[in-house]
């Protein structure tokens, strides 16, 4: 596998942050420009930082690279890289047309962002889970008049905590699933510092994610036809999330009924068993057991599980019958990690993997 020569747009952010930790070794790709708003342009990366918010030092570097204007720098990055990665803290529909931008310059885009993730031609991928979906990249090509640029999404970070663990369980035919998410602090760019309100609280609202617990399972679990993936019609998802006083790592609460109820055995087997692409192909980032299940009555915890391989792993535990559902556990996961930019990187691993960066 050639270096493939790398940017990241909203390099200044928390996610931002990540991916560069997570790049700053990474055998496939090496990153060559940062970019952020107009305020941070011009300055080296370390001036332009307010703060440096992951729990281990910056990588020294990316200190001292210039960095450019998100907006104003457009052709001048998608000059000096094979791709990109998209983090930014912008208005959804600007992001949307900055992202058109960029690809129609040629330069594919790996998002973070939520702006592009209901496109229909745009692939929003949990590698694992819908690795093929990638396929629509051709239509959407078509569509944008390119050669080599185009956008693919990574999901929202809260559902990595309950879709991978609903997804080999699908062929017991899932009527509907209730789920409750607790959300860490850092899911909204936000630290214990920077957030006093969530110390010793709970905030029962976080705009917008009810809908895309709900939404986005469908589209991962839809169907590539015609040039557009057609989002599924079941099953029916229901779903309530909150703030929780935790640093890092997603945890749901899941309640699920079948059209063919599996034992506890049949489940246990499946997620012990189920692998996918990014497995089968040996990608960098792919944890080498995705689904890791906890037989402890007291796990998965945050605070103990979510660094699981690397991050990149989803955790499951509290598995049991249930007298209004037929099953319900607990399901967590890395949020910044298997959720954000984890997800991303291991996203790109497979689109460089089937060769559409080349």
């Amino acid at each position: 596998m050639k270096k493939f020569k790398v940017g990241v747009i909203g390099a200044t952010g928390m996610v931002g942050q990540r991916f560069l930790l997570l790049l700053e070794n990474h055998p496939w790709f090496e990153v060559t420009a940062l970019a952020a708003s107009s305020s941070s342009a011009g300055k080296t990366y370390k001036n332009a930082l307010k703060k440096w918010h992951m729990s281990v030092a910056m990588p020294e570097k990316y200190a001292d690279m210039v960095v450019l204007d998100a907006t104003a720098d457009k052709e001048k990055l998608a000059k000096h890289v094979d791709f990109c990665f998209c983090a930014v803290n912008m208005k959804k529909d600007e992001i949307r047309a900055l992202e058109y931008e960029y690809a129609k310059l040629e330069c594919p885009v790996v998002s973070n962002n939520s702006a592009h993730r209901f496109t229909d031609d745009v692939p929003m991928v949990i590698p694992e889970i819908n690795a093929d979906h990638i396929e629509v990249i051709k239509a959407q090509r078509e569509r944008l008049g390119t050669k080599r640029g185009f956008i693919a999404v990574k999901s929202n970070c809260s559902l990595q905590s309950y879709v991978p663990l609903l997804h080999p369980l699908k062929k017991y035919g899932i009527k509907c699933a209730a789920v409750t998410t607790y959300q860490a602090i850092s899911g909204a760019g936000k630290t214990f510092e920077t957030m006093p309100e969530i110390v010793d609280n709970i905030i029962p609202y976080i705009g917008g994610e009810e809908e895309k617990s709900e939404k986005e399972p469908l589209k991962i679990w839809g169907n590539v036809e015609n040039g557009k993936i057609v989002t599924a019609t079941a099953p029916v998802i229901t779903a309530q999330c909150l703030r929780v006083p935790v640093s890092d790592g997603h945890t749901a609460a899941v309640f699920v009924k079948f059209e063919n109820k599996p034992t506890k055995e049949e489940i246990l087997d499946c997620w012990k068993n189920f692998a996918g692409e990014p497995q089968k192909l040996n990608l960098p980032s792919a944890p080498a057991q995705f689904i890791q299940y906890s037989e402890e009555d007291n796990r998965p915890q945050a605070k103990l599980d979510r660094d699981t391989d690397k991050g990149m792993a989803v955790c499951a535990g509290r598995l049991r019958e249930d007298n209004l559902f037929d099953y319900k556990f607990v399901g967590l996961s890395h949020n910044t990690l298997r959720g954000a930019a984890g997800g991303a990187v291991l996203l790109a691993e497979l689109l460089a993997a089937k060769g559409y960066f080349d």
